[in-house]
């Protein structure tokens, strides 16, 4: 079964610095059908202007995953991580038992876009970490998250897996599924079909049920991030 969250559907927050849609209930935006996707509680797509962020705040127990897709971000911890994420890379930041961060568009001339995606960790407690990595723009599927960190991954908290999906134009990709395992696609540029579903820029796609996705790019290249959950 594939259940499409569509990108005009999603919620939105505009605070003047910051304009954020959000797939999932979050902050002042709920919605009692969209609580998250098993494990996956958030995806907001955050457009932040040149000089303003988040200011230091904190969290625990989760699994804080950042994609830029525009500009860079100003990231500064309690763990003493002082780092800057460039448009291409993904960030891991394991709460655990309690960090305090900051995050701010780096740029006092350009705009910031990124993905802000919560994934909730199989273990309570335990040391906070940071992890971060430019996988590059290889064609296919490229696992960047797994529990385990392997093929070089970030290693995540939770039975779960991110993949970055970079098709050609019109090229077709196949996912086999495990028994028991769902999957969930964000489409971040281009057209892509689904087996029969269409997609465009911004939708979201739960899956259930299914052995194989069927994945076709449209005229465009296409970008998408694949979750394979619990």
């Amino acid at each position: 079964m594939i259940t499409v969250r569509s990108s005009d559907a999603r919620g939105r927050g505009n605070h003047g610095w910051l304009d954020s849609r959000h797939s999932f209930s979050f902050a002042d935006y709920y919605d009692p059908a969209h609580m998250g996707f098993s494990a996956l509680l958030v995806i907001n797509e955050d457009q932040v202007m040149p000089g303003e962020g988040f200011g230091t705040h904190g969290h625990r127990d989760m699994e804080i995953i950042s994609y830029v897709l525009e500009g860079v971000i100003a990231h500064k911890d309690s763990e003493g991580n002082v780092q800057q994420l460039p448009a291409g890379e993904f960030q891991l930041m394991s709460a655990g038992s309690g960090i305090r961060h900051s995050e701010y568009n780096a740029s006092e001339s350009n705009g910031l876009r990124f993905l802000q995606i919560w994934i909730e960790p199989d273990q309570l407690g335990g040391k906070p970490g940071y992890q971060q990595k430019n996988f590059g723009r290889r064609n296919g599927l490229t696992l960047v998250i797994s529990p385990n960190g392997e093929a070089g991954s970030l290693q995540l908290r939770q039975n779960a897996k991110l993949y970055q999906v970079l098709l050609d134009p019109q090229q077709h990709l196949t996912y086999a599924s495990k028994p028991g395992r769902r999957q969930y696609i964000h489409l971040v540029k281009g057209a892509l079909t689904l087996g029969k579903t269409p997609l465009g820029p911004g939708d979201g796609a739960s899956i259930e049920n299914l052995r194989e996705l069927d994945l076709l790019a449209g005229e465009a290249p296409v970008e998408a991030l694949l979750f394979d959950l619990p």
